[in-house]
């Protein structure tokens, strides 16, 4: 049987992860330092290890796979603590590929779509960028059998509810809940691809049990766009009596995202479905 390890695993996209692979034939651990990650999101049948990246190597067991979700994702949370951007996201991920170098581990890493925006646009978008790099030097340099997963804008299950610490779904719900109103920022025109938890996390096992090989990146999208606008509207429709409130543009708040290329649905027959205005109009 084999084992596959998630790091991250406690967390948003972490815990669908793991649901998804429990239906397969796998004995499967978790780290999670549950900064963000949470006990309600642990399932029967899976080994929860409390520790962050840092201790990767003191994990005892012959690992087969590792997705390796764990890390810093929040753009404005990044300026504010630098250093910690730096440390989970680029030393962590080095921790990560020293261990599955000295271990045989194949590694799927979450990579960002920041990564074709300008790197210096945030603290998070830089370490991503060398997350990904770093990724393809142990490729090259140290036989890593790594490949790279790059998200767009997640949502679904498990999202975080949060004023502060939510994407934009997750900080609209938490305003819901306290009958305030929906921040835009800036004039709100700005392009996401939203893509459901559940195809990525269909796409990581696609990925993690083929032998396909990617010179740079897997790009996890739908291949759609909504602004923001389009998003609030979604809103709109299922909570009516809500409103907006427009707020300034953030640094980091680049103006259009979507997949680049289909390696994904033409290479391992993944079938993203845009689910995104059906999820909003069956949210409580």
């Amino acid at each position: 049987m084999k084992k596959v390890l998630v790091t991250g695993g406690a967390g948003f996209i972490g815990s669908n992860l793991i649901k998804a692979l429990s239906k397969e034939k796998l004995k499967i651990f978790s780290l999670d330092d549950y900064s963000s990650g949470t006990r309600e999101n642990e399932i029967e049948n899976v080994t929860y290890i409390e520790g962050d990246i840092s201790s990767i190597s003191q994990i005892n067991e012959e690992i087969d796979i590792c997705f390796h979700l764990a890390a810093k994702s929040l753009v404005q949370e990044s300026f504010q603590n630098v250093r910690q951007s730096f440390t989970v996201n680029v030393d962590g991920t080095l921790n990560v590929l020293e261990w599955a170098k000295d271990n045989n581990v194949k590694i799927l890493f979450a990579g960002s779509a920041s990564r074709h925006n300008d790197p210096t646009s945030s603290p998070y978008a830089m370490t991503k960028f060398i997350g990904e790099e770093t990724c393809k030097l142990y490729k090259k340099n140290f036989n890593v059998n790594v490949e790279i997963a790059r998200f767009y804008n997640v949502y679904g299950p498990n999202e975080r509810i949060d004023d502060k610490d939510g994407n934009v779904i997750g900080i609209w719900r938490s305003k819901l809940v306290k009958g305030l109103p929906l921040p835009i920022v800036g004039d709100g025109n700005q392009k996401r691809d939203f893509i459901h938890v559940e195809d990525i996390a269909d796409g990581l096992i696609k990925l993690a049990f083929s032998n396909k090989k990617s010179i740079d990146a897997w790009e996890l999208g739908t291949g759609l766009q909504y602004s923001v606008n389009d998003l609030y509207k979604f809103f709109k429709d299922r909570f009516i009596n809500i409103d907006c409130i427009r707020i300034d543009d953030q640094p980091g708040n680049y103006r259009n995202s979507f997949r680049k290329h289909d390696q994904m649905t033409v290479q391992l027959n993944w079938e993203p479905k845009d689910r995104l205005q059906d999820y909003i109009q069956n949210l409580d």
